[in-house]
């Protein structure tokens, strides 16, 4: 199969260095919970209905956490280290729940190469609005080998 000279790929794993970082912003608006809600057919009142949410401890719908890990896994793809990257293993805490309308702050770090493995160990961490830390963990990514 042949690549058109247009194909983007990300950065190789030399072209990172450990201390790299990234950081990007991201809104949660409605259409992107239906679509969640609408792929995975998950059901659950918690995300999408205000009135239930108003009876929990969470007193207003969250954003499921497989969408936080979406975002992350999303912005690796996207941009560090960017298209045919591979995430080999992943690891993430949700400590505090993000709400529906809140902006996720997100930043990724290198931390450590491992050149044997030709892997990139990253270290997550996603923030909302009042600076609580919504996801965080580390994922460990194999860049586009050219």
């Amino acid at each position: 199969m042949l690549l058109s000279k247009d194909y983007k790929v990300g950065k190789t794993f030399d072209q990172i260095d450990v201390g790299t970082s990234l950081q990007i912003t991201e809104n949660i608006e409605s259409k992107d919970l239906l679509l969640y809600l609408g792929l995975t057919n998950d059901q659950n009142p918690l995300y999408i209905q205000q009135e239930y949410a108003a009876l929990t401890t969470y007193e207003k719908p969250v954003v499921p956490v497989i969408m936080l890990s979406g975002i992350v896994t999303s912005a690796i793809s996207k941009y560090m280290p960017g298209p045919g990257s591979y995430i080999s293993a992943i690891s993430l805490l949700y400590p505090k729940p993000l709400h529906h309308y809140e902006t996720l702050h997100l930043s990724l770090k290198v931390v450590a190469k491992n050149a044997e493995m030709n892997e990139l160990h990253l270290q997550v961490e996603g923030k909302n609005n009042e600076e609580q830390i919504v996801v965080s963990g580390t994922v460990n990514v194999i860049p586009p080998k050219l």
